[in-house]
Parts: C-alpha cells; sequence; structure tokens
C-alpha cells in the first residue's frame, strides 16, 4: 500500500485518522480507546 502518513499534534487526548478527509477512526467516538492496526489497516486498505 503506497500511501502517505502526517502526524499532526492535538490537544487534550484526540486521536483520528483521516484519509483523503474522510474520518476512518476517532479515539473519541470509540469509547476512548485506541485502535487495532489490523482492522484500521483494512479500513484504510478499502478507502485507497
Amino acid at each position: 500500500m503506497d500511501v502517505e502518513a502526517e502526524l499532526v499534534a492535538g490537544s487534550g487526548g484526540v486521536f483520528d485518522v483521516l484519509v483523503n478527509g474522510q474520518v476512518v477512526y476517532s479515539k473519541q467516538s470509540s469509547g476512548n480507546k485506541f485502535p487495532q492496526s489490523g482492522p484500521l489497516i483494512e479500513q484504510i486498505k478499502n478507502i485507497v
């Protein structure tokens, strides 16, 4: 998978993953949990 990633500093524990402007994962929306890498990578593959 050929993607370019950028880390943007946030505050207040924000952890969001966006692909082409689309929110793929939001820590706040998930009950304050970090994503598991496998399912997150699959979601990203489906978009790109």
